[in-house]
């Protein structure tokens, strides 16, 4: 003798809004309980029966269905039954969470097990408010984390969203934002929507006018099937709308014959829960028959709707169109599509059932007499017990995965990626065309193959503003969102090599970035080397003068003794064409790879020789001014008349000088350096002043030297001057001194290796203005007109103009 036990099945739909897939729920959950009937190791001697109700979307009638069901033969009285034997056990209904919310209230005061097939809802698992729930459906905490992968993936930045106005459809919006907001997606607007709104053709229509003027390209639609699919369902559309929807598998867009405008979803991406096949559905499929099962009303009216037979009212045997279709034969053909999801989860949660009451009865089995289980008089005992049995459920279904009713256990959802396509022969197909992950590694949890996708629209983009090349950074614009951006052209010195970069990348010291500004290019090093045209031109220069100078000194050498070379001291001129000899030639170590000999050596070597030479002019213009003095009576300048005495004062000025140059070299001394700054394109090696300050204290002395000689050369200008230097000293300085004072502010103009250049200029032409106007004039007269350089002539003009000076001359 078998016992018979009842399983109640709540299933939402309503003849108004009719989808194909709830009826493949029961379906479903048909072929579980006769799977289960035929299986002699599950449940012995016992048979599985069961219930079907219809719901609808609203408290009232859900709680009328309920009650129907408790008090039995269509009564709805609360806290009385009229069946007394074969009640039901446990409940399996809730597509949505508003079902299961309105259902377990009551089925909560009879303690009845409820399971949720629907989405998986948080707020169910509340062991407080929701004791004897149990939810089905795995954690689909991933789907707002795979939907933005998806948005990254397309690099959609701008997108719209659509949700149910409820509970799960503001936490959806919530997980979801925050997730766009931390990988830099925007929201182009949000619109909630519920079964009342939906059925006002008003809010139909701005509701579709809203999406087709938005600059979004991209929606996200999300929530309870009821208010959201009647958008779809509504007669006399208003327009379509080509978007791109992005959606999941519980929002039936499944085409209903007939309703063209179903092409508004033509290119939808599903995220679809990963469900495995069920052995034998298929089959089991084909029997599906209203002739076989003429008492269910259910299925005519399926049937009528899937196939779009007419029916009459009151004649509902005229409703079969033909003996012979199969439910394979439907227009989303794909059946491993219609067992997706709820159905498989309604399949599943009769086998979570029935193993839960397999192992209560074998408990029970040690605890009561055998004779009364099998007879079921401890049925009132079933509804309490049941409950620690599904706690504790834990078994791999018949397609070999693990089934755990835990709410603390409860697995993470993994997605396959489907393509809703329509045709124009009123058909459709839904093509997996990638799969999310949840818990694969970063960069390996989405899988999408671009290739298999239909789309609905050319334009694929979703954007603010339009895409930052590289070379460009993105600049938001004052009080919109940071997704709506202009392109600003990257600053000097900096790139991207990117799209869209949020901030453009200095390029390495040693780099500059080319003209897009998109990538950094190596500087060339460059130095004023004797190999460019400028060094060439320069060190040329510096080597002629040299040997000029070198002349110069050769033909005073050889004419030492003449009155023209002894008239203003000998050794001073000597001393003086030494000292310009080797200014000419310093001027090379500014010239070449900067090393650290060179640059401790040039400006030290360059401010002790000038020091030298401009000590030797102020030497010779105070020995002018002494000779003359001497003609007094009694003058006292004759005892600085010894030839000691000039050497004296170029030495102890140049020693000075060297005293300098030495505290420089020993506090902060120079040193080579590459300079990245003052050229784009190029290094500039050169060498670093170390103390700026020690630079101008070197020559600013040189300046005090070079006034001192100008003002006692003017001084003396006027004396005779067929041997008197007054006047050439007082032009060579004159020069000298506009050549340095114009060094100065060019030489802080100048960056890089000009510095050098301007530096050597300086040189060689303040050299260049005192060998010229100091030495020239003489050798010209040595030279050319040795009848000029005789002491008769110089006798013959001094006493002339300054009778009594021809002593003085032979002195010196």
């Amino acid at each position: 003798m078998s016992s018979f036990l009842n399983i109640t099945c709540l299933i939402f739909f309503s003849f108004l809004l009719w989808f194909l897939r709830h009826y493949y729920q029961v379906l479903a959950f048909m072929f579980a309980i006769e799977e289960i009937n035929r299986n002699p190791n599950l449940l012995p001697n016992i048979s599985l029966g069961f219930h079907i109700y219809n719901t609808y979307h609203n408290d009232e009638r859900i709680l009328e269905s309920s009650l129907m069901w408790l008090s039995g033969q269509g009564q709805t009285i609360p806290n009385y039954s009229c069946e007394r034997q074969r009640k039901s056990v446990v409940v399996i209904g809730g597509a949505t969470s508003e079902l299961t919310f309105s259902m377990g209230t009551l089925l909560e005061l009879y303690k009845l097990p409820q399971i949720s097939y629907g989405l998986f809802d948080p707020l169910i698992t509340d062991p407080l408010q929701f004791p004897s729930v149990y939810q089905m459906a795995p954690s689909d905490t991933s789907l707002p984390l795979g939907m933005v992968r998806l948005m990254l993936h397309f690099k959609w930045t701008w997108v719209g969203l659509v949700a149910s106005d409820d509970s799960r459809g503001e936490k959806f919006l919530r997980d979801l934002q925050e997730e766009m907001a931390r990988n830099d997606v925007c929201v182009a607007f949000i619109k909630k929507t519920t079964a009342r709104k939906a059925s006002n053709k008003d809010f139909y229509y701005y509701f579709l006018l809203s999406i087709r003027v938005s600059s979004a390209n991209v929606f996200v639609i999300y929530g309870d099937t009821n208010s959201l699919l009647s958008l779809v369902f509504m007669e006399n559309p208003y327009v379509l709308v080509r978007k791109v929807w992005i959606t999941t598998s519980h929002w039936d867009i499944a085409k209903k014959p007939g309703y063209i405008y179903f092409d508004n979803f033509h290119g939808a991406l599903i995220f679809s829960d990963q469900t495995s096949k069920i052995p034998g559905f298929k089959d089991f499929l084909k029997t599906v028959n209203p002739a076989r099962h003429p008492e269910d009303i259910f299925l005519k009216n399926f049937w009528n709707s899937a196939f779009g037979c007419p029916h009459i009212h009151g004649k509902e045997d005229e409703g079969v169109c033909s003996s012979n279709a199969s439910l394979d034969t439907l227009s989303l053909s794909s059946l491993e599509n219609m067992m997706s999801d709820q159905s498989y989860t309604v399949y599943t949660a009769v086998y979570a059932v029935a193993w839960a009451l397999h192992e209560m009865f074998l408990w029970f089995l040690g605890v009561f007499d055998k004779e009364d289980v099998r007879e079921g008089k401890e049925h009132q005992h079933y509804r309490c017990h049941l409950h620690s049995f599904l706690k504790n459920l834990q078994f791999n279904n018949s397609v070999g995965k693990l089934v755990v009713l835990d709410k603390k256990r409860h697995s993470v959802a993994n997605y396959d990626v489907l393509n809703y396509v329509t045709f124009s022969n009123d058909t459709e197909v839904l093509i997996k065309v990638g799969e999310f992950m949840p818990e694969a590694p970063l960069g390996q949890d989405l899988t999408i193959h671009e290739h298999a996708i239909t789309w609905s629209t050319w334009n694929k983009k979703s954007r603010c503003s339009k895409v930052c090349g590289p070379g460009f950074q993105k600049k938001a614009q004052e009080g919109r969102s940071v997704c709506c951006f202009n392109c600003d052209p990257c600053p000097d010195m900096h790139i991207s090599n990117q799209t869209d970069a949020d901030q453009c990348v200095k390029c390495p010291e040693d780099q500059y970035p080319n003209q897009g500004r998109n990538q950094c290019l190596p500087k060339m090093v460059t130095f004023l080397a004797y190999e460019e045209p400028l060094g060439i031109a320069l060190a040329s220069t510096a080597a002629c003068l040299s040997l000029l100078t070198a002349l110069v000194l050769w033909v005073f050498v050889r004419h030492k003794n003449t009155p023209i070379v002894r008239a203003n001291n000998r050794d001073l001129s000597n001393i003086l064409l030494i000292s310009l000899f080797f200014c000419f030639l310093c001027s090379l170590l500014f010239i070449g790879h900067p090393t650290a000999a060179h640059c401790l050596l040039r400006q030290t070597t360059f401010g002790v020789m000038f020091t030298v030479a401009v000590s030797s002019i102020l030497a010779k213009t105070i020995i002018v001014v002494l000779a003359f003095r001497t003609t007094r009576p009694g003058s006292r300048s004759r005892k600085w008349m010894g030839s000691r005495a000039p050497i004296s004062v170029v030495f102890f000025c140049t020693l000075f000088q060297f005293l300098l140059c030495g505290v420089w070299l020993l506090l902060s001394p120079p040193f080579p350096e590459a300079d990245t700054h003052s050229d784009r394109e190029h290094i500039i090696l050169g060498c670093n002043e170390g103390s700026l300050i020690a630079f101008y204290f070197v020559l600013s002395y040189m300046g005090v030297l070079a006034l001192a000689s100008f003002a006692v050369a003017f001084f003396v200008r006027n004396l005779p001057d067929r041997f008197n230097e007054a006047k050439y000293i007082t032009f060579s300085m004159l020069v000298f001194c506009s050549v340095w004072v114009s060094f100065l502010p060019a030489y802080q103009s100048t960056k890089g290796k000009m510095m050098a250049a301007v530096e050597i200029f300086s040189i060689l032409s303040s050299s260049t203005g005192l060998l010229a106007c100091i030495f020239i004039p003489k050798c010209y007269v040595i030279l050319l007109q040795p009848h000029r350089n005789t002491k008769k002539s110089l006798k013959n003009n001094v006493n002339a103009n300054y009778p009594g000076i021809c002593s003085v001359n032979k002195k010196l």
